[in-house]
């Protein structure tokens, strides 16, 4: 007896043993993910989970799928599949088992038809039109799937003579228009109505000419412009359409490096960019307030062993619960879902042999609670389950639909707890908090999300009520902030007076300082006598070095959010070194040249005049640094014009300090002054150079010491 019991219980330790040595994401086949505003991924839980896959043989098929192209469901669930091989739409019960097909029928002349290589499927309210890609052409049953009426090619004289119709995704709206999408049609989506008639083109993506391009077609002739590439549309691979008539159209057309540039540049306009949203008029209306706009893949250069490089290719859309959406990417085989607003909710998916993996995605929908995905390599159709972590997204974003801010603040807070790292479930709160009028509080939950253009909506709210209480004294800083300006250069006029009175006698430090406000306004006869009248010192130009260091410091440590969302700073060290480097090339560069132009100008008086330059950036840069704490992310562009300006004019007296301190020509102070950039990139190749080959000797010097130990 005590030996059955001790067997037991070693086979139930062993088996223990067993589920616990599985590491933990092992049975999934994927790792989901989103991407942070700065284009990291972040790990997150499945938000839909691999059950099954489904082959012909479980479906109940007499004939294998083969090259299937299209997937869709009903308001039943219902599936339909568009098997391109078997020329044949095959129709599915909620279970995935066979209910009946669509092959051959009886046309409207009562001669026997069939359908050839259709590529797409779509079902209204009372019927179904299939895609016969192979006829050219539109075939509608009824739901039982009785033959109802073909669909020609459209008549018109703005289709291309040329062209072959080629109709491969069809979508149908609550009034019976019709939407196909052509293969071979580049003016748009083609809209008719439901007996087939051509009514117009919606949705012709933009076109581009090169700045070449356009100047080679201004020297050629009529013959050679028609014989010359023309610039035409790229064409749509596929259509979905909204309960409420929007239209989401997908590419994978577009060229590559205007898609990556549309992503880096964070584009708002659709122009450029892979998936649409389209309302009955062809107007683009998608919402792309994400982090990233909707394009798939962000990082899209990486290469690795499981992955391609290059952006997304994205070759179908399903619309989903709670005005969400996703696509797929046909090269990683994964599927990408976004919100309404155009934020990524998850990604998930990958090629491989394990369930989940998918060799050769192909299409996608949804069925219920359920991502159906249709894998052509296989043959087969992949489902996944939402998991509890999906539910508390959808429902978090469905209370936002719905306006139940409370009950989304506390979905959103419940995503959070079981993934910190989605930024989106910060913005979701933020904005939650924002509607109910809690501006102040939403500021924070933006902030962890890095989300400068919430944060400034709610920001200016919260500025407003501010302002409303603190308006007059607001209006008595700026004042006195004025009038300090004015009695400050005031002040450096008298004290720059009284010196001038005193001729070329030893001028005291506080009285060169106060020059330099002076030199700023008056460049020409300033620099004259910082020179000839011993205005200025080392000293004194030391100092504005100084001055320039710890107003860049400030800036950096100083600035407010939309400006340094992450809160990073460089060291004063680091801004020492970013300000006295170029400083000191600077002026080498240009006493080594004027020194062979007869520059009259010494090492020092080009220090000095060099250090009197940097006089507007403490001016400028740090009133601007001060402001930009209560500035949103439209007024950005304001405060970036100060800093500039404070570059531009440190650039115009460098450029006028040097021509009088060398006492040059205009037109000669120009060529040296170009001559001294040039002379700072040879004297930075120069230290490159000498560190390298230092580095190098030492190295070989470490090398040998190490050898001849090693020998002894």
């Amino acid at each position: 007896m005590k030996k059955n019991i001790l067997t037991k219980v070693i086979v139930i330790a062993l088996a223990l043993l067993t589920v616990l040595a599985i590491p933990a994401g092992a049975s999934s086949a994927y790792q989901t993910y989103t991407y942070s505003i700065s284009g990291n991924a972040l790990y997150s839980p499945d938000a839909y989970s691999a059950t099954m896959s489904v082959s012909s043989v479980d479906m109940g098929l007499d004939l294998d799928l083969s090259n299937p192209q299209d997937l869709l469901t009903d308001e039943y669930e219902n599936v339909y599949i568009a098997d391109k091989g078997n020329n044949r739409v095959v129709i599915l019960d909620r279970y995935f088992k066979f209910k009946y097909s669509l092959s051959t029928f009886i046309n409207e002349q009562g001669i026997d038809d069939a359908l050839k290589e259709p590529q797409g499927v779509f079902v209204s309210k009372d019927r179904i039109w299939v895609c016969d890609t192979g006829n050219n052409r539109i075939v509608t049953f009824d739901r039982e799937g009785k033959f109802l009426r073909i669909l020609t090619q459209p008549k018109s004289a703005l289709f291309d003579a040329n062209a072959v119709y080629k109709p491969v995704a069809v979508a149908v709206d609550a009034n019976n228009r019709v939407f196909v999408v052509s293969s071979t049609t580049y003016q748009g989506i083609i809209v008719l109505t439901e007996e087939g008639e051509f009514t117009s083109f919606i949705g012709a993506q933009a076109v581009s000419v090169s700045a070449w391009e356009a100047i080679v077609r201004r020297f050629q002739t009529k013959e050679q412009q028609k014989q010359s590439r023309k610039n035409v549309s790229t064409e749509f691979n596929n259509i979905s359409i909204t309960s409420d008539g929007f239209i989401y159209v997908t590419t994978n057309s577009i060229d590559e490096s205007r898609v990556a540039a549309a992503i880096t540049g964070k584009a708002t306009s659709g122009d450029y960019l892979p998936v649409k949203l389209l309302n009955s008029k062809g107007a683009e209306i998608m919402r792309r307030n994400g982090f990233w706009p909707p394009a798939g893949e962000i990082n899209y250069s990486r290469i690795t062993k499981d992955t391609y490089s290059g952006v997304s290719s994205i070759i179908d859309v399903a619309v989903g619960p709670a005005k969400t959406w996703s696509i797929i990417d046909e090269k990683r085989g994964k599927i990408y879902t976004y919100d309404f607003d155009g934020n990524l909710l998850f990604a998930f998916g990958d090629t491989g042999s394990m369930l989940g993996s998918i060799s050769n995605i192909e299409a996608i929908t949804y069925q219920g609670d359920r991502i159906l995905v249709l894998d052509k390599g296989n043959n087969c159709v992949v489902v996944f389950n939402r998991t509890e972590y999906g539910n508390l997204l959808i429902q978090a974003i469905e209370a936002e639909n719905s306006l139940d801010y409370d009950y989304a603040i506390a979905c959103w807070r419940e995503v959070l707890q079981r993934n910190s790292n989605f930024d989106a479930a910060y913005v979701g709160i933020g904005q939650a908090m924002y509607r109910r009028g809690e501006y102040k509080e939403s500021l924070e939950y933006f902030e962890r999300a890095y989300d400068t253009s919430n944060w400034s909506d709610a920001y200016k709210e919260v500025r407003k009520n501010w302002m409303s209480t603190f308006f007059f004294i607001l209006i008595v800083i700026i004042a006195a902030t004025i009038v300090g300006f004015v009695l400050l250069f005031k002040k450096a006029g008298k004290v720059n007076a009284a010196a001038a009175i005193n001729g070329k006698a030893r001028k005291t430090y506080a009285q060169e300082l106060w020059y330099g406000l002076h030199l700023i306004l008056h460049p020409f006869d300033g620099f004259w006598d910082l020179k000839h009248e011993h205005r200025g010192s080392v000293r004194a130009a030391v100092t504005f070095n100084v001055l320039a260091i710890l107003s860049f410091f400030y800036q950096s440590i100083g600035q407010g959010y939309v400006f340094n969302p992450r809160r990073s700073y460089m060291t004063i060290w680091g801004q020492a070194l970013s300000v006295l480097v170029p400083l000191f090339l600077f002026v080498v560069a240009n006493w080594c040249l004027t020194t062979l132009f007869d520059g009259e100008g010494s090492f020092k008086d080009v220090y000095i005049a060099a250090s009197y330059c940097l006089v507007p950036i403490p001016l400028l840069v740090i009133p601007a640094t001060i402001v930009s704490n209560f500035t949103t992310s439209s007024e950005a562009g304001l405060i970036s014009l100060f800093t500039t300006l404070a570059f531009v004019w440190m650039g115009i007296l460098l450029f006028f300090g040097t021509m009088v301190t060398h006492d040059y020509s205009l037109g000669k102070n120009f060529i040296t002054f170009l001559g001294t950039i040039v002379g700072i990139v040879f004297i930075m190749f120069v230290a490159v150079l000498f560190s390298t080959l230092v580095a190098k000797l030492i190295s070989l010097i470490t090398n040998i010491v190490v050898e001849l130990q090693y020998r002894a």
